[in-house]
């Protein structure tokens, strides 16, 4: 039953993702052999499972490596191709293709499915919002996929509740070499040398014994203790030094500088991709001569400003902190992801901005780009600054909403103003 319900959302939802992907051609076609491919080899794990008795750890990590390779593959595609025009289908898929991962979930795999669904939602939102108008085939891509972890997740709760169940009664034959050996023996105790002067411990021993067996004459040669030498009658006895303290640690100089780990900056072109990462403090960083197809991605810098001249493809910054970006024109768009306090100015036209859970966002806009979509999930303290004569106009986006049923029994979402 385990193998007919997998095969049922691979021959169902998947296979209908899987022929809109063809129609859709280009990246989106390539990408989606990779997922065939991730799935087929699940399905061939399931079904292993289905008449196989739970094999040790090792056998299993080298069971589930065909599926665990394809999964790499399908991300690194994406990686690979991020100047794509549908960069946010391979976005979509790469976000949640580790869904697979839910038969090495010993405990209740099925909300790690949903989890991973929900994880490619913000992209398959882009995807809705860009293609809605133009083409009914993306949409119904994005139903279809969705679905298809959407019956997974069903599937794991129907027959893998707890975890991949392993039915069958014949024990898995593998066709890898034999595990990694067990370590070795621990290293035997040290060895009691005999032939030293053993003989005195035993005398010692002896001696005590013929001590103990004395009785009451032990205690003859005690010394008895007086009267001034007793605490309680001799009260100048009991000053002594105070009690042992521990130093308290010494605060570090204003000029010690703690150790770090940063690494290195960088700023490099890499075929289309200009990179740059870990850079701090620096206002004069420029790229030039960029051309129309390509990329450039920040990461990671802090107190700095990056000037884009030109026309490139897309700017994308990732985890971020206090850091400009002025630009001229983009083909595509502007994304910001986990930065902090972080500002962009654009002085000709961009597309798109996408703001993913940023604290921090001024958004400066041109006169040629006041058609821009905005796109925010996640995000807070977010002001959108629009020409207005000589000055700006500043414009917060709104973060708190209020949703409603319906008496259709639809949900209603509006706006809640702030009116502190």
């Amino acid at each position: 039953m385990s193998v007919l319900g997998f095969t049922d959302i691979v021959q169902g939802p998947l296979m209908q993702y899987l022929r809109l992907s063809q129609v859709i051609g280009g990246d989106v076609a390539e990408h989606s052999r990779l997922v065939q491919a991730a799935f087929d080899a699940q399905l061939q794990y399931i079904a292993l499972a289905a008449e196989s008795t739970q094999p040790g750890q090792y056998d299993i990590i080298t069971l589930l490596k065909p599926t665990s390779d394809q999964i790499s593959a399908i991300q690194a595609y994406r990686e690979k191709h991020r100047t794509s025009p549908f960069f946010n289908h391979l976005s979509a898929i790469s976000e949640s293709i580790p869904a697979l991962g839910w038969v090495a979930i010993s405990f209740a795999p099925a909300p790690y499915v949903k989890e991973m669904n929900d994880a490619g939602q913000f992209y398959t939102n882009r995807v809705l919002k860009e293609w809605k108008e133009k083409d009914k085939n993306h949409v119904d891509w994005v139903k279809a996929w969705v679905q298809t972890l959407a019956d997974l997740q069903v599937f794991i709760k129907q027959h893998h509740t707890t975890g991949l169940v392993w039915g069958g009664k014949s024990a898995v034959k593998m066709v890898a070499g034999p595990p990694p050996p067990p370590p070795g023996c621990p290293p035997p105790p040290p060895v009691i040398d005999f032939t030293s002067p053993a003989g005195d411990a035993g005398l010692d021993r002896s001696a005590l014994f013929a001590e103990i067996n004395r009785g009451s004459d032990i205690t003859r040669n005690l010394k008895k203790v007086t009267a001034d030498m007793q605490t309680h009658k001799n009260t100048a006895l009991r000053e002594g030094p105070a009690p042992f303290k521990p130093p308290l640690p010494k605060k570090p100089a204003a000029s010690t500088k703690p150790i770090t780990a940063d690494k290195p900056p960088v700023f490099v072109q890499e075929g289309k991709k200009w990179l740059i990462e870990y850079q701090k403090n620096r206002a004069d960083l420029v790229v030039e001569n960029a051309e129309m197809n390509n990329v450039v991605y920040v990461f990671k810098c802090e107190n700095s400003t990056v000037q884009v001249k030109g026309k490139i493809n897309s700017i994308t910054l990732d985890s971020c902190k206090k850091t400009s970006i002025v630009f001229d024109n983009l083909v595509s768009s502007i994304e910001f992801i986990n930065c902090q306090s972080v500002q962009m100015q654009v002085l000709g036209k961009v597309p798109t901005v996408s703001i993913d859970k940023t604290d921090g966002c001024q958004v400066y806009l041109s006169k040629d780009s006041l058609g821009v979509e905005i796109i925010y999930s996640k995000s807070s303290e977010m002001n959108v600054m629009v020409p207005k004569g000589d000055d700006y106009a500043e414009h917060a986006i709104p973060e708190q909403f209020k949703t409603i049923i319906t008496p259709k029994m639809t949900l209603h979402t509006e706006i809640v103003e702030n009116k502190g």
